[in-house]
């Protein structure tokens, strides 16, 4: 337990100095503690998934804030939390017009620089199978995934195309990515 403690500590201080392989190994280990806590509380598998995808999005921008004397499960909960009682609110507040999340580039910025093994794996694939494979995500994995490998589009293009902030385009490409390689791998043991 001690040297888990120790990693994730380390995986936290290496996240808040923009290392993608640290938010990876963060999404991984708390997506499903956050997607559970919300399936509970939603009973909607879609809108659990959609307010995970925030939940990180909101924490990977305000990493900085963590601080390591706290849990960080418990950290990532609470802004869940929030996010589920804010659309509560917004769903049950007077019908008020639309407002759009302009997100500024100098906003908290994932770095995509080396490929990660999934993305290694997803390119050794022929194009025929990774199709197929593709096909077996959920839609909304299947758009970004198309956006951004087969029309080649940039975060900010891609937060335009589907009006989404930009941290949540990064976030559900990084699920996107895992989901994806987890199936790849699946289809080689077999």
């Amino acid at each position: 337990m001690k040297n888990e403690s120790i990693e994730l500590l380390e995986h936290i201080k290496k996240a808040k100095e923009g290392k993608q392989a640290s938010f990876n190994y963060l999404l991984d280990t708390f997506w499903n503690d956050v997607f559970n806590f919300q399936l509970k509380r939603t009973n909607n598998e879609y809108e659990s998934e959609d307010i995970t995808i925030q939940s990180f999005s909101k924490a990977f921008d305000k990493i900085d804030t963590f601080k390591e004397e706290y849990n960080f499960k418990t950290w990532l909960i609470q802004i869940s939390k929030n996010i589920h009682i804010d659309l509560l609110r917004k769903k049950n507040a007077s019908i008020r017009s639309k407002t759009t999340t302009d997100v500024d580039d100098s906003v908290y910025k994932i770095i995509d620089d080396a490929p990660t093994p999934e993305d290694k794996l997803i390119t050794e694939q022929n194009l025929a199978q990774l199709l197929r494979f593709i096909k077996q995500l959920k839609p909304h994995y299947q758009e970004v995934i198309n956006l951004r490998y087969f029309q080649e589009l940039s975060y900010k293009e891609i937060s335009e195309v589907l009006d989404e902030p930009m941290n949540n385009v990064k976030v559900k490409l990084l699920r996107a990515r895992k989901l994806l390689a987890e199936i790849i791998t699946n289809k080689k043991k077999n």
